[in-house]
């Protein structure tokens, strides 16, 4: 298959960009003396994860019950579920666990600890359990120096579990847009797990394991001291939110939807295309960002940018492409004739992945593999 052959809209992934940029984060992390473990929900993809683990990856991680599931089902044992689990999702880790794999789910309270112990007696089994720690205020976790902490990893060790350990996730990273800001929050994140898991072994409680990690905390961490894994997910793709963060350039981004020029509004200095909202998702996340690049930022058929083009507005399933700052390109038709192929790099490549299911694998000869994506929870 070749690129003229694919119907649009349609998600490309640049096979060359995404390999480098899979070697790029295992040397890092290869250097800074810990494990990878990637997170597959941007990519839910198992030809993906394929390369990150040969590229030297350790285990996954996963957000939804059903990416453990697919990833399992295709050779993928060691599982970190990282989100905090609920009671009723119990059965379903447990079944995965009695088939063999060696999932470790995640308990941010005293409630969801007991939910796990109580389900551990009455089936006879230890859960793999890791408390999650609030590095930065951002979403979920206990405290560091909480005593909710103690009282955490006392009830899962003596009510049965397995305590495996700590892990962090500084997810305010994707506010900062400078190197300084950014390794101040890594140090944070990792400063923070790292205090958690030293009251933990304090307290003679166990606390084997240290994870932490985002993309940008990951690529700007200056040592990684007391961790013993990372967790990064978006790097394989990167994305128009991660350039502006300065992690990564426009040319590093790897995933891009194909689209095709299906009209024009010449008086406006507009080309439309066949993918809106529908394909790009509505993830406008540049627009708090220095470069507001609307949906998406324009590229040939090839990936290369034009100028400063955009697609500046989205309905369903049309797209506008115009300039950036709003002036009108006179030369609109003659430079997007009807037909024309173009890619726009996604603001958001996680949101932007799951709108497809499948991608097209472009090596640099041109030449197109088909890679199934999976959905739903």
């Amino acid at each position: 298959m070749t690129l003229s052959e694919i119907s649009t809209p349609a998600a490309l992934i640049d096979h060359a960009r995404m390999m480098r940029n899979i070697t790029r984060m295992q040397q890092r992390m290869t250097a800074l003396g810990v494990r990878l473990r990637p997170h597959v929900k941007t990519s839910k993809c198992i030809e993906v994860a394929k390369r990150q683990t040969a590229a030297g990856a350790h285990g996954i991680t996963v957000s939804t019950l059903k990416e453990a599931e697919q990833f399992f089902a295709a050779g993928f044992v060691d599982v970190l579920y990282a989100v905090c689990i609920s009671p009723g999702k119990l059965d379903r880790a447990l079944a995965l666990r009695h088939r063999g794999c060696a999932l470790t789910v995640l308990v941010d309270s005293v409630a969801a600890a007991e939910a796990a112990v109580n389900k551990g007696r009455a089936e006879a089994h230890a859960f793999d359990v890791m408390i999650e720690v609030d590095a930065d205020g951002h979403r979920s976790g206990v405290k560091p120096d909480d005593s909710a902490l103690i009282s955490i990893g006392r009830l899962l060790q003596d009510g049965g579990a397995s305590l495996k350990g700590v892990m962090a996730h500084a997810g305010s990273s994707y506010e900062l847009d400078t190197p300084d800001a950014l390794e101040r929050l890594a140090e944070l994140e990792r400063s923070r797990c790292a205090r958690a898991a030293e009251r933990l072994r304090a307290a003679g409680l166990p606390c084997p394991e240290v994870s932490v990690g985002s993309t940008p905390t990951a690529l700007s961490a200056k040592h990684l001291d007391s961790v013993t894994e990372v967790r990064a997910g978006v790097y394989v793709f990167f994305d128009l939110v991660m350039a502006n963060m300065g992690v990564c350039t426009p040319q590093d981004v790897a995933l891009s939807v194909l689209t095709t020029v299906i009209g024009h509004q010449a008086e406006k200095g507009w080309a439309i295309v066949d993918a809106g909202w529908m394909a790009m998702n509505r993830d406008r996340g540049t627009q708090r960002q220095r470069i507001d690049y609307g949906y998406g930022a324009v590229c040939d058929a090839a990936g290369r940018p034009i100028d400063d083009f955009v697609l500046s507005g989205a309905n369903q399933e049309h797209g506008i492409v115009s300039r950036r700052d709003g002036t009108i390109e006179p030369s609109i038709l003659e430079r997007f004739p009807l037909g024309t192929q173009l890619r726009i790099l996604p603001n958001h490549a996680c949101a932007t992945g799951t709108q497809f299911p499948e991608y097209h694998a472009v090596a640099p000869h041109g030449a197109v593999q088909t890679w199934r994506r999976f959905h739903g929870w």
